[in-house]
């Protein structure tokens, strides 16, 4: 059977005693080993968040910008093509107007041609008519 006497109370006051020793060498710097560890973490933490916003913001900016540039890029590029279509047209307008030219110098020259090689025609067969005739008749025209 267990006795309740003055031993008891002994052993209250060592547990204390040694309860007080050990927070003071132990569990005290422990504990704020534990808080210096938990403020860093909380420290990164909102450092991380912190970077993260950081990111999104320049991210969106970037989104921004990169958006700007190719609309840029196509209202650059619409207005290359758009000279580009009005020098192919003045380029193709002053081909056909060339074309055109040389065209009608060439039915010139042909009309021309044509209107010669018709005169040479006419005398020649006026000649060979009448070598066709005097073949027929068997004498010479005058």
């Amino acid at each position: 059977m267990i006795q309740v006497d003055w031993t008891i109370w002994l052993q209250f006051v060592n547990f204390f005693v040694l309860m007080a020793v050990l927070n003071f060498i132990l569990y005290r710097p422990l504990r704020g080993i534990l808080n210096r560890r938990r403020e860093t973490i909380d420290g990164s933490y909102a450092k991380a968040k912190e970077l993260e916003v950081r990111i999104s913001e320049k991210m969106a900016r970037y989104q921004d910008q990169l958006q700007a540039a190719k609309l840029k890029g196509n209202e650059e590029r619409a207005q290359l093509r758009k000279a580009a279509a009005g020098e192919e047209a003045e380029i193709l307008g002053k081909a056909h107007s060339k074309a055109a030219d040389q065209l009608q110098d060439i039915k010139k020259k042909v009309s021309s041609e044509a209107e010669a090689a018709a005169q040479v025609l006419k005398t020649e067969t006026k000649v060979l008519a009448a070598q066709i005739a005097s073949k027929v008749l068997g004498r010479t025209l005058k």
